[in-house]
């Protein structure tokens, strides 16, 4: 599969994994959303590492072609 789908579905499972735990915390409207992205972020900045360098390293092969 392709490492920036992997990512990116990657992502959104955290954010998803966030949201419910803070709804079933008791957090409510925009604050959810809020903390919810806020956590994600920093959860995929720790845990994603890997699949964020292989999507670095996807993008720098493909410049690195040379075009035609």
């Amino acid at each position: 599969m392709h490492p920036v789908i992997i990512y990116t579905l990657s992502r959104l499972g955290l954010f998803a994994v966030a949201l419910g735990v803070l709804y079933l915390l008791g957090l409510r409207t925009y604050v959810l959303l809020a903390v919810a992205v806020l956590l994600s972020g920093l959860a995929s900045y720790v845990l994603l590492s890997k699949q964020r360098d292989a999507v670095s390293e996807k993008i720098s092969d493909k410049r690195r072609q040379p075009e035609g």
